[in-house]
């Protein structure tokens, strides 16, 4: 994937909500709308108020938007993914945040090639 965007406007992330599919475990649920018509992928965020004040929240997503790129060329390009967190996230450290969000989207089968994940 070379590209990653972002779904900012409330009718995209209904557009994602109605024809994507969702994949869950505890800390997050993935909608991801396949094949959008563009060659990059877009990702969108969703982190509660119940998290935590604006500093606790913008750390999440900036955590998430970090590990999503860092797994961007093993993503399907052409797609839509809204992130969602949900409460435990904010307890877990970066790697917890990691493991969990490539477990969820290797559920949903949209990470790529088999190599071992690296340990950071």
């Amino acid at each position: 994937m070379k590209m990653l965007k972002r779904l900012k406007k409330n009718h995209e992330f209904q557009v994602v909500f109605q024809e994507g599919k969702s994949f869950a475990n505890r800390q997050f649920v993935v909608y991801v709308r396949k094949q959008n018509g563009k060659l990059y992928s877009r990702l969108g965020l969703s982190v509660s108020k119940k998290m935590g004040n604006a500093v606790m929240r913008n750390h999440i997503k900036r955590y998430i938007k970090e590990i999503f790129r860092e797994f961007a060329d093993r993503l399907e390009a052409g797609n839509d993914y809204i992130i969602i967190s949900r409460k435990p996230v904010s307890t877990m450290t970066h790697q917890e945040m990691r493991k969990s969000l490539v477990h969820v989207l290797k559920k949903a089968r949209v990470l790529h090639d088999s190599r071992k994940i690296p340990q950071l």
